[in-house]
């Protein structure tokens, strides 16, 4: 048989463990709020930087030329190739 004594202490043991255990978890859970507006913020701002990124890029692809203009005049297939050679160089 268990005697009262061995009970007591048992049970202060219990109540200490189960204090800590409670007091990790509190931490664990301050923790994980603070990361997931951390994450939450990184994940504003990258798409922030992804939407300006495409704004330039469109800017960009705006204003730049065809790389291959095809000219509807040319006199054959091997001339149109070789104009295209020639600008691709450019």
């Amino acid at each position: 048989m268990i005697s009262i004594l061995q009970f007591k202490a048992s049970n202060t043991a219990m109540e200490r463990q189960n204090s800590e255990l409670y007091l990790r978890n509190c931490q664990i859970m301050m923790e994980n709020e603070r990361l997931r507006k951390k994450a939450q913020r990184l994940n504003q701002e990258n798409q922030a930087l992804l939407s300006e990124l495409r704004r330039k890029l469109a800017a960009i692809n705006a204003k730049r030329k065809p790389e291959f203009e095809v000219d509807m005049g040319s006199s054959s297939a091997s001339d149109q190739m070789e104009a295209n050679k020639r600008q691709a160089l450019e």
